[in-house]
């Protein structure tokens, strides 16, 4: 068993709570009853947590109807955009998108902000580096989506969205269906290691930079810090924000055809009946 102290940098070593666990080829094969918590990613996500609510809540407490402070500026740029992005990408009426996407792009920010900051290791690694954490965030986005999209189209409409195109005849739409849903399936997979593999990647480049004598990494490892957590950090929480959203926009399909279809149904059988001749008395 590996133990925190013992934990290579990037690494999150399973701390055990209750029932045993074995080890094999440097494997830990989980036993029935077993449980362990990865501690670095839960003390690291609980300060990015209460960073980002000390963050909401101080600039709740000054919100000014005149002239904003910078960083009210900021976060209304962010929820601005971020409202825009939902009007035309997914729905008017879908404003419960709004602050679920803000504050996930809020909170992984701040998260990976928090990496410049020199925190005690090996307590305090980048939570998104944790493949748990960016999985765990892409599930619940996931159910989200399946519930809205069943929401909006009813349980028939939800299941016809696994047999696009929809342009196709329904024997050839059929073949589609386990594609779609292998696609629909792969989506919070591939959002959370898009994260996951960023941040760790960045976390491994600086062990790496670290290997170099002290009179020569320090220069690299300055520099590409900067760039890690300024550059690569704010553009994964974007990318997952608006992933999010097209997500949300993506659970619509089909709501078209049927309001296109139902439409085009209404309007002939009004104009058959206005042709059809008044019958005398």
């Amino acid at each position: 068993m590996m133990y925190l102290s013992e934990a290579p940098p990037g690494t999150h070593p399973l701390t055990p709570v209750c029932g045993t666990g074995t080890e094999y080829l440097n494997l830990i094969v989980v036993k029935f009853f077993y449980c362990a918590f990865t501690l670095d990613t839960l003390a690291s996500s609980a300060l990015a947590i209460l960073v980002t609510l000390g963050i909401c809540f101080w600039v709740a407490s000054r919100l000014s109807t005149g002239v904003p402070g910078k960083l009210q500026m900021v976060l209304e740029f962010l929820l601005s955009y971020t409202r825009n992005l939902v009007r035309e990408t997914v729905s008017e009426d879908a404003r419960f998108v709004i602050p679920l996407a803000a504050t996930i792009a809020l909170y992984i920010l701040v998260a990976n902000w928090l990496d410049l900051l020199p925190l005690p290791k090996p307590w305090f690694y980048p939570a998104n580096s944790d493949l748990n954490q960016t999985l765990a965030m892409s599930i619940v986005v996931f159910i989200l989506v399946q519930a809205y999209s069943i929401r909006v189209l009813g349980i028939g409409g939800y299941l016809r969205r696994f047999t696009k195109p929809f342009e196709l005849s329904l024997p050839v739409r059929i073949l589609f269906v386990p594609l779609n849903i292998i696609e629909e399936i792969v989506k919070p997979v591939t959002l959370s290691l898009r994260l996951f593999g960023n941040i760790f990647a960045g976390l491994l480049m600086v062990y790496l930079l670290t290997l170099l004598p002290f009179w020569v990494a320090w220069v690299p490892v300055v520099a590409w810090k900067f760039f890690d957590v300024f550059f690569v950090g704010t553009i994964q929480a974007f990318i997952f924000m608006l992933l999010t959203i097209i997500y949300f926009g993506m659970a619509r399909e089909g709501l078209e055809e049927e309001e296109h279809g139902g439409s085009q149904a209404a309007t002939t059988g009004h104009a058959e009946g206005a042709m059809t001749p008044a019958t005398p008395h």
